[in-house]
């Protein structure tokens, strides 16, 4: 079937701003020696798409991950999982914000020992709700308003906007000019600037992750033997007659939780010291 005018310029502006942001995304990667995975070939993975897999063997197909010691050939451990997404209507928003949460969170959760950074590209018509919903998981989210594209466009004198109502032949025309349009470059700069405190804090946000140091750490060694009791009467009589004194207490596991000077916390719980020591060499730079 033949992809219908609106649509195709609905992926052409989706395409454009994707890329745009790519090549931000880019020259971080190489600021930081970082790899930058993208959809496309890699030697290191079969296909053309960017594909990691969560605890439960389930595949998430991404649209960006940057790696710390990643190359062509070899898969790096991931610091920061990121996609990207443009909407020209609301109705799709929320589930769209769905969709990125479903792929990204179960990734996250993974490598929570880490804790990557996980961002979200919003640009067009989102509602409110979608990105608050984004954002209230740990998200962080660069918007860019469907009515700041359209500024935007307008400044180089070209006419983005259009209505499910608009003709074919609009869109036609729209695709044509498109098509001849040479300043490309400088109308992706010229977003970025309309947009340039979100733009800064999104990327702020995302260097934060990636040279934060350690504030502080506790270590809890947790000792005792477990009491089951069946009735919440049972548990309190339970607490008002325990004494610590009573009882030999042994090591049951450690509680380790790191704090770092860019707000982040990971907490994790081991059963020996080993297993402690293990993660915290995880941790060092």
């Amino acid at each position: 079937m033949a992809q219908s005018p609106a649509h195709k310029w609905g992926q052409i502006i989706g395409d454009f701003i994707e890329s745009s942001i790519e090549q931000r995304l880019e020259e971080f990667a190489d600021q930081y020696n970082l790899y930058l995975d993208k959809r496309g070939e890699r030697k290191a993975r079969s296909g053309k798409k960017v594909t990691w897999t969560d605890n439960f063997g389930n595949t998430h197909d991404l649209d960006y991950v940057l790696e710390k010691d990643g190359t062509d050939e070899h898969i790096g451990e991931p610091v920061a999982f990121i996609e990207i997404a443009w909407r020209r209507y609301t109705k799709h928003s929320r589930n769209k914000a769905q969709e990125i949460q479903g792929a990204v969170l179960p990734l996250y959760n993974k490598f929570a020992q880490s804790s990557p950074f996980i961002g979200a590209i919003l640009a067009g018509a989102f509602t409110q709700t979608a990105v608050r919903q984004l954002e209230s998981l740990g998200f962080n989210v660069l918007y860019f308003p469907y009515d700041l594209i359209v500024k935007g466009f307008k400044d180089f004198y070209f006419d983005v906007g259009s209505e499910e109502s608009m003709p074919e032949k609009d869109f036609r025309q729209k695709i044509e000019q498109w098509n001849k349009f040479q300043q490309k470059g400088k109308l992706a700069s010229h977003l970025f600037q309309l947009n340039q405190k979100e733009v800064d804090d999104f990327f702020m946000q995302l260097e934060g992750s990636l040279t934060r140091a350690i504030k502080l750490i506790s270590i809890t060694p947790l000792h005792g033997k477990k009491f089951e009791l069946k009735k919440i009467e049972e548990a309190i009589h339970f607490l008002d007659q325990y004494s610590k004194g009573d009882h030999q207490l042994r090591l049951k596991k450690f509680e380790l939780v790191i704090h770092y000077t860019n707000g982040d916390v990971i907490s994790a719980t081991f059963n020996s010291k080993n297993q402690a020591k293990r993660f915290l060499n995880t941790q060092l730079p």
